[in-house]
């Protein structure tokens, strides 16, 4: 038998998971818990470097590919999947691939991990994108295929795992590996691996467009206004961000056609909207960028 990860051990403080009260049992789930994201601090160096490969990939053109498979896959899945509403992202830039595909999300295909040349086929990786391996063991062989085809691609490759030890780690050039141990229950690693997955790729996606200007302050300018309810925060943002009043809001923003970013430098800078995407332009969309060349106003 292969070493167990420190994931698949068994976990000395829930041996008696089966005997103890409701209260006590979810007491227990919530102590191991807060303990996540103590391991995810940890490795922030890391993730920081993932997230630096990440700019420079999707500013360069090129695409960010997410893989993994069961309970990793889903959320890399989720995260990827929210990109386009929250950023604006065009689906095909970031993209994720699960073992046994879009059947995978609701019907687990576990047999699908250990096929590790269909991991290798999932898509036609090119130099200068990055694909992101997900997996709590660091073993699957879905992920181990296309770690191998990205590598003979000249991809960047970023593993995220909960496993220090994984075996894939010499497959990848940067490893975040949070360190989250044995689960409540053995082996169940939808808990603290999969939550740690859950905010090491939050951070890493969300560092990663603030980073290329798809913010404004903490405001979410390049959000999809794609219902009545997005399209009202829409406008709390920007009034938000300039401080002008709702009509002036919705002026601003019909002027723009709709693109919240360009009717925030119209507000701040007094340009107009075709001035203020000229200079979005000049700048990658980053807004104080704009707002410098514009007038030299520092927002």
């Amino acid at each position: 038998m292969t070493d167990l990860s420190r994931t698949e051990q068994r976990n000395p403080r829930s041996m008696a998971l089966d005997r103890m009260s409701t209260v006590d049992l979810l007491a227990l789930i919530n102590a191991e818990d807060r303990t996540v994201p103590l391991a995810v601090a940890a490795v922030l160096p890391q993730l920081a470097d993932a997230v630096d490969m990440a700019v420079a990939a999707l500013s360069g053109g090129c695409r960010i590919h997410y893989v993994g498979a069961g309970t990793s896959g889903r959320i890399a899945v989720l995260d990827a999947a929210e990109l386009i509403p929250t950023f604006g992202v065009s689906p095909d830039r970031v993209v994720a691939h699960i073992a046994g595909g879009v059947p995978a999300l609701t019907r687990p295909s576990e047999a699908a991990e250990d096929d590790e040349a269909a991991g290798g086929a999932v898509a036609a990786f090119a130099a200068g994108e990055v694909v992101v391996g997900v997996t709590a063991s660091g073993r699957t062989p879905y992920v181990r295929g296309a770690l191998i085809a990205a590598r003979a691609a000249g991809a960047g490759t970023v593993l995220i795992s909960a496993n220090p030890a994984s075996p894939l780690a010499p497959l990848a050039d940067v490893h975040v590996a949070p360190d989250t141990g044995p689960e409540v229950l053995t082996g169940s690693t939808r808990m603290k691996a999969g939550t740690a997955q859950k905010l090491i790729l939050n951070a890493f996606s969300t560092a990663t467009m603030v980073r290329l200007g798809r913010t404004y302050s903490n405001l979410m300018t390049d959000m999809l206004a794609a219902n009545a309810k997005l399209r009202d925060r829409r406008l709390r943002i920007l009034a938000e961000a300039t401080g002008a009043d709702e009509e002036a809001c919705r002026r601003a923003l019909t002027e723009a056609g709709g693109d919240a970013k360009v009717a925030v430098v119209t507000l701040i800078a007094g340009t107009t909207a075709d001035q203020a995407r000229q200079a979005l332009a000049e700048t990658s969309g980053h807004v104080h960028a704009a707002l410098t060349s514009l007038n030299g106003h520092h927002a």
